[in-house]
């Protein structure tokens, strides 16, 4: 099970990384500029709930490395710490601009644009790769099952994920027009989730 102080420091991070202006959520505020509340909603929530795909893959693929070597658990939180410091160094590098704009696409049922959010996440390899990268890093080996705690983690996202783009969905009309005012909004959001980024990265660097 995860600690409480596991769970809030994670639900942190992933409110904040979902939060920042990313090809997602500025789809989700696109669609219901253009199609109405009910369908960004919709089709937020697919995107939100591609995420258990996603979550199922870390929880084998972690589940199997440390279950065949304990070491090769190690290395592999090394090595999605140097890819969170190089998502982090990218995220200051960026302009952090943001327009918004609406997406144009042909009349359909909300049960479609759902699971048309679905399939976008759930075939987008960096999503996979930033699982697998993101969630060991709050892993913690003696608390349990870590394929447990890997899919409690994923689950976690996953719903504060759906909260968020439901909102932004909801919302996406004023939104839109607040961030299109401010295209420089997304700055901060950058600068601060790269700041997350990286002081993740080095923290299981100089860690052991």
């Amino acid at each position: 099970m995860l600690t409480l102080q596991q769970f809030l420091g994670f639900l942190a991070a992933a409110l904040l990384i979902t939060a920042t202006p990313g090809p997602d959520n500025l789809m989700v505020l696109g669609m219901g500029m253009s199609k109405g509340r009910r369908q960004g909603i919709a089709f937020g929530l697919g995107c939100a709930f591609g995420c258990l795909s996603h979550t199922l893959l870390a929880v084998v693929g972690v589940s199997a490395l440390i279950a065949a070597s304990p070491t090769a658990f190690t290395l592999l939180k090394i090595a999605g710490g140097l890819y969170l410091i190089w998502l982090g160094y990218n995220a200051w590098r960026s302009s952090g601009a943001v327009k918004v704009g609406a997406v144009k696409v042909a009349d359909e049922s909300l049960a479609k644009l759902f699971f048309k959010g679905c399939f976008a996440n759930a075939i987008n390899p960096k999503v996979v790769l930033f699982f697998l990268s993101f969630l060991p890093q709050f892993v913690v080996a003696g608390n349990g099952s870590v394929g447990a705690q890997v899919a409690q983690l994923g689950l976690t996202f996953t719903l504060q994920a759906a909260l968020l783009f439901g909102l932004l969905g909801y919302f996406s009309g004023a939104l839109g027009q607040w961030l299109n005012r401010r295209p420089k909004a997304g700055v901060i959001l950058d600068r601060v989730a790269g700041t997350v980024f990286i002081g993740l990265g080095l923290k299981i660097m100089l860690t052991r």
